[in-house]
């Protein structure tokens, strides 16, 4: 089942604007409208969706515009331009190489007599951010803000490299503020990032919001420069190791989507490319991966940000194999790896673990427990259970500063590849946030020989659970 929902048509004064949802990368995109023409903001690359949605809304795509060269994710612009004879509006500064409409501050896009769009420099997230402003006969009803005012926070500003961060973070400041001062209170704000991207300074709170509202909330808004720099930049985290390949994608033109169903793997092949240690990605939920799968399979299901954490985690370039219960996944994991830039792949299959395995003794279980199960065991002991010789966090760096477990060892889920050497010996009890990421540890410890008790619990229950947190919450 994909991770991607469309959201409800809204009204914008006169005119109405989509929210095309992408969850499981945490962005949206935009689709606005004045009843004939549309304007689509910020696509993501299977482009279907937005033709979908103009088709069912009865209107001409006629402008696609994109805030900044995205780090995050493949665009989708240049290929819905083509399709639909759009114009292709990115920053000027950005000297694209591909045929586009080269837009800076202060640029006005007729898109009709009813609907306009207008270029704000906003840079900080990028050095040549535009957010677009959506004009209709009553004059500005909201802004595209694409990683600059979110809601509740901002783009972060060290994607371009950490010597540039403390300048950008000084430059989004500015421009938010620059926004505000010129859009009335009730405009609404509709950012690309801030719903579980990495592009953003931080998690956004709320699913819409207006610049009034903002005003009183957001941190660029409430603190004065120094103040906001400072606090951004401390709270940045790691980001996934994907992005670096992004920007060159979208800044050269990324190539048409490839949805093909790779080559159908058999199990003889399955077996051959797990004893050679490729990836080959169960897609199924945890509940089933722990329940049976096969030896040296990766956990990453459709269930959870797959794309990210693989994307993060692989080689780039590796070869990859997915396993799916049904082919409806494969094409799922597909679409979703499609948006990052990965679209070959050296197989995949379907079907239930004991159909894939060419022989039996290739089929594992993984012990699960929780976190009250865990705290019985440090106490002394439980029927069913392994002793805790470890207990393994990986969680993000900034989730572990904020609270940890007390005795346990930290390595975050995409640094494990290449430190499990690291892991002290003993049976590892592993748990993240929620479990999604501590189950794509388990099989890569179980993979490495490595006895494993998977604790699939939310970690918010480890302190009533009678576990120690250092710093204690």
């Amino acid at each position: 089942m994909t991770a991607v929902r469309e959201l409800d048509h809204q009204l914008a004064g006169d005119l109405g604007v989509e929210v095309i949802a992408t969850s499981s990368l945490g962005d949206r995109s935009y689709l606005a409208t004045d009843g004939a023409l549309a304007v689509v903001v910020d696509p993501q690359r299977d482009v279907d969706r937005f033709l979908a949605a103009a088709g069912r809304l009865d209107v001409r795509i006629a402008l696609v515009l994109e805030t900044h060269v995205h780090n995050d994710y493949v665009s989708g612009g240049l290929e819905l331009a083509r399709l639909t004879g759009a114009d292709y509006g990115v920053a000027a500064a950005d000297e694209a190489p591909f045929a586009h409409t080269p837009l800076a501050d202060g640029d006005v896009v007729e898109v009709s007599e009813r609907m306009r769009v207008r270029a704000v420099a906003t840079p900080g997230h990028t050095y040549h951010h535009l957010s677009y402003v959506l004009e209709g006969e009553q004059g500005p009803v909201g802004v595209f803000t694409g990683g600059s005012l979110l809601f509740g926070t901002t783009g972060r500003t060290d994607l371009l490299g950490e010597q540039h961060s403390h300048e950008l973070a000084r430059h989004q400041h500015a421009s938010t503020r620059k926004l505000v001062e010129t859009l009335p209170d009730g405009a609404q704000i509709w950012p690309t990032h801030g719903f579980g991207s990495f592009c953003s300074a931080s998690q956004a709170s709320g699913d819409s919001a207006t610049i009034g509202e903002q005003k009183q909330v957001n941190p660029a808004l409430t603190l004065a420069e120094g103040e906001f720099v400072e606090q951004m930049l401390s709270g940045l985290d790691a980001y996934p190791a994907y992005y670096a390949h992004m920007g060159v994608h979208n800044t050269t033109g990324p190539e048409p989507l490839d949805l093909r169903m790779p080559a159908r793997a058999t199990p003889d092949e399955l077996r051959r490319r797990l004893q050679a240690g490729e990836w080959v990605v169960d897609l199924r939920s945890r509940t089933a991966y722990v329940a049976s799968h096969l030896a040296g399979t990766v956990s990453l299901g459709l269930d959870g940000p797959m794309a990210t954490w693989l994307g993060w985690m692989i080689d780039w370039g590796a070869p990859i194999t997915l396993l799916g219960e049904t082919p409806e996944q494969v094409a799922d994991a597909q679409r979703e790896l499609a948006r990052i830039g990965i679209d070959t792949f050296s197989a995949a299959a379907s079907g239930r673990p004991r159909e894939l395995a060419a022989e039996v003794d290739q089929l594992r279980s993984t012990t699960t427990a929780t976190f009250p199960d865990l705290a019985a065991v440090r106490d002394g002991g439980v029927d069913g259970f392994p002793a805790a010789d470890v207990v393994l966090d990986v969680r993000t760096n900034n989730e572990w500063r904020s609270a940890h477990i007390e005795g346990s060892v930290h390595i975050p889920l995409y640094e494990l590849k290449d430190r499990v050497d690291e892991v002290p010996t003993g049976t590892v009890w592993v748990h993240c946030g929620s479990g999604y990421r501590a189950t794509a540890a388990a099989s890569l410890l179980e993979h490495a020989a490595r006895d494993v008790v998977l604790v699939d619990d939310f970690f918010a229950n480890a302190e009533d659970a009678g576990l120690d947190l250092t710093p204690a919450r």
